[in-house]
């Protein structure tokens, strides 16, 4: 058996975090589902870049849909939906066989309104519509502005990944916009069966603190991180207000470990694969690393509810200098202004591609 059915075995989905029309075009995402026990997948601005800029395959279809007077954002999301729905298809056995608990595809909305909850909302419930897929979530950053806009989603009936998390807190953040979504949902008489997931970033913690600590602590503040949360989200499941919900037919906001690329090139490239196997979760990762960790990869033992010695590990950050509040803020901004700035290229991809100038 390979590794990742071992760690599929243990109780944690294994997504790709990446998409191409290449992907799906050529069998490799079907390869992925039925061989390495994918059983989902996420995207983002810089995802969606590096596929339309590197790639011929959507020059024909971005072509026509200039040729109709589609452009900018609109004619960005037809190239994004079209991949993604045919994607949601390739998981719809896993979402059934599951019950809706696993068999996702993510497309986030424009990260330009990251800080805008209004205009997500509308964003979220049109790109929601538009995809017409029951496994599909819709990406809205986590965001102090974001947050509302995952509540109003939820309410709306849209299952929402809440992405750029970057610590427990954050992710407690989402949970209580999660919860109280579907709160108003059961007050209003609605069924409270939307699902989500909360996407807790992972390398950056460790590429952001490498300068700081000393050569020993390097690149473990990122599974540290992730170990905290994972006690935070089950210590969640156990709380009277989340019990209430799940009488009354709700099911958890998943904890979803992103960004597991080993930025690092002296560590180990299946760092953050290894260290949080981790039952009741996702971890979505990139193409290299999935495929890294079906080689050699170990799934070892589960993390335990209580997260192991997370605590030991965050203190000696600490006493190292590093402040992990203002860190995650810090990261928390930066992600949105780089997924902004790939955001800002992929337009201008488009554009070029279809003979224009934005």
């Amino acid at each position: 058996m390979n590794a990742t059915r071992q760690l599929h075995d243990l109780g944690q989905s294994l997504w790709l975090d990446n998409i191409t029309r290449d992907l799906l075009t050529s069998g490799t995402l079907g390869r992925y589902i039925r061989d390495l026990s994918v059983t989902g997948l996420t995207s983002n601005p810089t995802i969606f870049e590096r596929a339309i800029s590197g790639s011929a395959a959507y020059d024909a279809q971005i072509r026509d849909l200039v040729a109709s007077g589609r452009s900018g954002e609109d004619l960005f999301f037809e190239l994004a939906i079209d991949d993604l729905t045919r994607a949601a298809d390739l998981f719809a056995p896993i979402h059934e066989q599951t019950a809706g608990v696993d068999g996702w595809v993510s497309l986030e909305v424009s990260p330009t309104l990251a800080h805008d909850a209004g205009a997500t909302i509308s964003a979220a419930r049109a790109l929601h519509a538009k995809a017409a897929r029951p496994n599909i979530f819709i990406e809205i950053p986590g965001t102090a502005e974001g947050l509302p806009a995952v509540e109003e989603a939820i309410f709306a009936g849209v299952p929402v990944n809440a992405t750029l998390l970057f610590s427990a807190e954050h992710c407690m953040g989402a949970a209580d916009a999660y919860m109280r979504g579907l709160e108003r949902r059961i007050a209003a008489g609605f069924s409270p069966d939307v699902r989500s997931v909360a996407s807790v970033f992972i390398s950056r913690w460790d590429k952001a603190s490498a300068a700081q600590v000393p050569p020993k602590l390097r690149n473990e503040l990122g599974n540290a991180v992730g170990a905290q949360a994972y006690a935070t989200y089950r210590g969640l499941l156990d709380s009277d207000r989340w019990q209430r919900l799940a009488n009354r037919g709700a099911l958890p906001q998943r904890l979803l470990f992103a960004s597991t690329g080993t930025k690092d090139p002296a560590a180990s490239d299946v760092l953050y694969v290894d260290s949080l196997a981790a039952p009741h979760t996702v971890n979505t990762m990139p193409e290299e690393t999935l495929l890294a960790f079906a080689d050699h990869g170990e799934a070892g033992t589960a993390l335990p509810p209580g997260g192991g010695d997370y605590a030991r590990i965050l203190e000696a950050y600490v006493k190292a200098g590093v402040d992990p509040a203002a860190l995650a803020a810090k990261l928390q901004n930066d992600g949105v202004d780089a997924f902004a700035a790939s955001w800002e290229d992929l337009l201008t991809s488009v554009a070029e591609k279809g003979g224009a100038e934005r």
